[in-house]
């Protein structure tokens, strides 16, 4: 019999659903059994005809019914009812085994720190940029009159290549600010960098294709690269960059960070560059440079980038991750018309196209001068503290211990030790301390190399100089 519980918050026929519908599953009412009149049904439960009515033509609807003018309302005989006590036990499809990725998201999680141990008084993070109530005020801003401004065309099916406004003001930045003159039709929008690698991986190579990484360098470059059953291969970096001599010759794809190596902080050379760029035209492979904080330099004017020597060959990253906030997920890949086309291929095939929102903020912001005066605002933030950490580490004496570079540009600096120093000990000894440090052997692939890539952009000088005066402290016994 259907009850009706006054308690519930369910509307009445959402109940007497529910329950016919449980009967009905688990065989309390077998396949042809016959339905009591909605009349005499509403009469004995006390609630009105219409009710009842709605609740059968919901079961004929969903097929657990049939009717007919003579025979009335019967639970269809083709519904097949499992033993209650079998719908206990039984199980989904089992999970297909993926030790890879399980691996990557983990070592991910430890490159990025271990969130989830704690948070410390002191992190030298070198993932994250600076954020104040400045730019909160005004993102919100733009937010609002994109979102009050949005025709209702932008509501629709997108283009995958990305928002047209958004790409147009990219557009405009990368020819003033980086030297990169492209046709707007050359910049596709992702959500990130291992979005834009991932797209890149599936458009452009195949599987089982051989592609070089910076080693130490960018492990979510080569852990997508490998979930999409690429062979990676590693090269080493030393004081000039990536060792081009050391690319793997069936290499199909080089992946580098040459304006501030993602690990080691060092500049490619001049001489490198050319080799690299040599190499990649007289071997026919992708370059995919990565410029993800190059904008934030000590020493000069950010330097001229490999796709606008060899834009062939070349696929430019670039990421508002640090130029704004992680948060936005927005990032864009510029390359020739004929890669480019078919990344929005695949990106209209896996991924249809990015949210809408972010992108009309995003131009809005753009548009009208608040990213340009917020990238002046962060850089003399991010000048002051880069002094601060310098200054903090000349004067611990920890440069005279350890090697110090990547101090010209980017958001980190690296503290270097010799391949026998256990600096994963030292990090959670620091970490036991308040101070969260970066091992670079988390960076590694295949290298041996050791010490901390220590970001600054999210620490004031006063906890600048605390923490490396801690960090001195257990480096120095």
């Amino acid at each position: 019999m259907l009850k009706v519980d006054r308690n519930d918050d369910r509307p009445i026929w959402q109940q007497l659903l529910d329950q016919a519908i449980h009967h009905i599953t688990t065989g309390n009412w077998p396949p042809g059994e016959l339905l009591l009149p909605s009349r005499e049904l509403a009469l004995l439960i006390g609630v009105s005809r219409s009710t009842i009515q709605v609740v059968y033509e919901e079961l004929f609807s969903r097929g657990y019914t049939v009717t007919s003018r003579r025979g009335g309302t019967r639970v269809n005989h083709v519904i097949c009812a499992a033993p209650s006590s079998e719908i206990e036990h039984l199980k989904g499809p089992a999970l297909p085994h993926v030790p890879l990725l399980n691996a990557s998201v983990g070592h991910l999680h430890s490159w990025f720190g271990n969130k989830e141990e704690g948070t410390p008084e002191i992190d030298f993070s070198p993932h994250e940029p600076y954020l104040d109530e400045q730019f909160q005020q005004k993102w919100r801003h733009s937010f609002f009159q994109a979102s009050t401004g949005a025709d209702l065309t932008h509501w629709a099916y997108g283009d995958a290549m990305g928002f047209l406004p958004l790409r147009e003001q990219i557009q405009r930045y990368l020819s003033l600010e980086r030297g990169v003159h492209v046709h707007v039709d050359q910049i596709l929008l992702t959500s990130g960098a291992q979005h834009s690698i991932d797209l890149i991986a599936q458009a452009l190579l195949q599987e089982g294709d051989t592609v070089t990484v910076e080693d130490p360098g960018f492990p979510a470059a080569w852990m997508a690269m490998s979930y999409r059953k690429m062979q990676v291969s590693s090269a080493p970096v030393d004081a000039f960059g990536l060792c081009v001599d050391r690319i793997h010759p069936l290499s199909r794809l080089v992946y580098v960070t040459p304006s501030h190596q993602c690990a080691t902080g060092v500049i490619m050379s001049e001489p490198r560059r050319q080799q690299l760029l040599h190499l990649a035209a007289q071997s026919q492979f992708w370059i995919v440079e990565d410029d993800y904080d190059s904008e934030f330099r000590y020493r000069g004017a950010p330097l001229p980038t490999l796709f606008s020597q060899r834009p062939q060959n070349t696929l430019y990253m670039m990421s508002f991750s640090k130029m704004i906030a992680p948060g936005i997920r927005l990032s864009a890949i510029i390359g020739s018309h004929e890669a480019i086309h078919r990344l929005a291929r695949v990106q209209e095939l896996t991924y249809r196209h990015l949210p809408i929102m972010e992108q009309l903020t995003l131009a809005h912001f753009i548009e009208h001068g608040h990213f340009m005066r917020h990238m002046r605002r962060v850089r003399n933030v991010y000048r002051r503290r880069h002094e601060a950490m310098t200054k903090a580490i000349t004067a611990s004496g920890l440069s005279e211990r350890f090697t110090l570079s990547g101090v010209e540009t980017g958001l980190h600096m690296l503290l270097e030790a010799v391949s026998s120093y256990d600096d994963k000990a030292v990090t959670k000894t620091a970490f036991e301390q308040g101070i969260r440090i970066y091992p670079l052997s988390k960076y590694g692939l295949e290298s041996d190399r050791k010490g901390w890539v220590l970001g600054f952009a999210k620490v004031n000088e006063a906890a600048i100089e605390q923490g490396i005066e801690r960090l001195s402290r257990i480096l120095m016994k």
